[in-house]
């Protein structure tokens, strides 16, 4: 990998560190944002592949367009694709072109990203969500600058500087199994990291009074200001959402504020999420029962929504009266034995099932409340049965269910029971 050390060597001045940065409207002193934009003007003239790597929301966008503006090929054409918005059936077709006719809705010929940007600069955003499919014909042209249109068999032609960007750790989804080893390496000849806002606490203000500026200038408002309370607050924030997250707190409080000369701590408390830095959304897999966490949530939605049903199917055979279900709401999954797919059917739990499929005597108990799906489908049959006086066609009728699948389901002692 590309080696940022010698930039100590020859890092830019203040002065034209500074016009740079007015010149792309980048605001910030932070260390690493500033070794970031020296490394871009630094590869600029090469070409060399670029990674840029950092947070959803940090500016990634930027470096591509600094690479290209600082480059020879800055007369060319520049185009910027997120690739992570391409559905995965067209993207072939989007980055190579395609012929007329090569499928459905293809009425003529188009060229693709790579032939329109010949001689100029392409920044392809997301490149961790390519297709694994994909990514083998993306390293050919990388490597060799030929690419084939859909529908075609001729090899064409392009020369073009590849910048790619992404929010994701590349060498983890390599490990995965979802990303190429080979063009991970391709691709981060120099990798430039963003930080993220939270990691330039000086320059958080001074990014808020930016897009307070800018917005109150737009359409004419007061400009609001943060006391210091405040402004500590703003510093110490987490901001998951990066620049992006600031821009649109600055917006929005400017617009309900405007008129305000001092902003407490309270109110712009009122514009930011609770801060909660454990509050991470992690899949736990359940190792004890071999099922995921989202499996047994199915089940307990399915149980829960049973629940319903039962207490209103007991509410028609009793004439209005209504029996609960012990604990109609489910309690907390641990309260629960996991059930193992294969030993689950949602015959189990449906009392409307097809007349068709065989019956299935599993049952399924919870650790606590002593009471089985099938005590309960055994109760209902009782006392339809005895609602109509051993009429099975209008039990079936009242149950919602045919008369054959209430005879398979019958009691025991319902079985050869004669009604005068």
């Amino acid at each position: 990998m590309f080696d940022e050390s010698f930039l100590n060597l020859q890092s830019m001045d203040t002065q034209d560190l500074q016009r740079l940065k007015n010149k792309f409207d980048i605001i910030g002193n932070d260390a690493a944002l500033n070794l970031a934009l020296e490394t871009a003007v630094a590869v600029a003239p090469t070409n060399l592949a670029v990674l840029v790597s950092g947070e959803s929301g940090v500016g990634k966008e930027n470096i591509p367009k600094i690479i290209h503006q600082y480059s020879l090929r800055k007369t060319g054409k520049y185009f910027a694709v997120n690739c992570g918005a391409i559905p995965e059936g067209t993207i072939e077709s989007e980055l190579f072109g395609h012929e007329k006719g090569s499928f459905t809705g293809a009425i003529e010929a188009r060229k693709g990203y790579f032939e329109e940007a010949n001689g100029g600069t392409l920044f392809l955003d997301e490149i961790g969500e390519l297709p694994l499919p994909f990514q083998a014909k993306l390293l050919r042209v990388l490597q060799s600058g030929e690419f084939t249109r859909v529908g075609s068999s001729k090899v064409s032609k392009t020369d073009v500087r590849v910048v790619c960007a992404t929010n994701v750790d590349l060498r983890y989804a390599v490990n995965q199994g979802k990303f190429r080893e080979d063009l991970y390496y391709r691709l981060n000849a120099v990798q430039i990291n963003m930080p993220a806002l939270r990691e330039r606490k000086d320059d958080i203000y001074l990014l808020f009074r930016k897009f307070v500026a800018d917005y109150s200038e737009q359409f004419g408002m007061k400009r609001i200001t943060l006391g210091r309370d405040a402004i500590e607050m703003l510093r110490n924030y987490r901001w998951p959402g990066n620049i992006r997250q600031l821009k649109n707190v600055a917006e929005t409080m400017q617009t309900l504020e405007a008129g305000k000369t001092e902003i407490s701590a309270a109110t712009l408390s009122k514009y930011i999420p609770k801060d909660d830095p454990n509050a991470i959304p992690v899949r736990v897999e359940n190792t004890k029962s071999g099922m995921s966490e989202d499996e047994r949530q199915e089940i307990f939605r399915i149980l829960y929504s049973l629940s319903s049903e039962v207490n209103e199917l007991k509410k028609k055979v009793m004439g209005g009266s209504s029996y609960p279900v012990h604990n109609a709401v489910p309690p907390e999954p641990e309260h629960y034995v996991a059930i193992p797919q294969n030993e689950w059917s949602k015959e189990d739990v449906d009392i409307q099932d097809d007349p068709e499929k065989e019956d299935v005597d599993e049952q399924y108990h919870e650790a606590e409340p002593n009471l089985s799906i099938r005590g309960v489908n055994d109760e209902l049959i009782r006392k339809a049965l005895e609602k109509h006086h051993g009429n099975r066609k209008k039990a079936a009728e009242e149950l919602g269910i045919s008369e054959r699948t209430l005879y398979r389901k019958l009691p025991p002692e319902y079985k050869n029971k004669k009604y005068e």
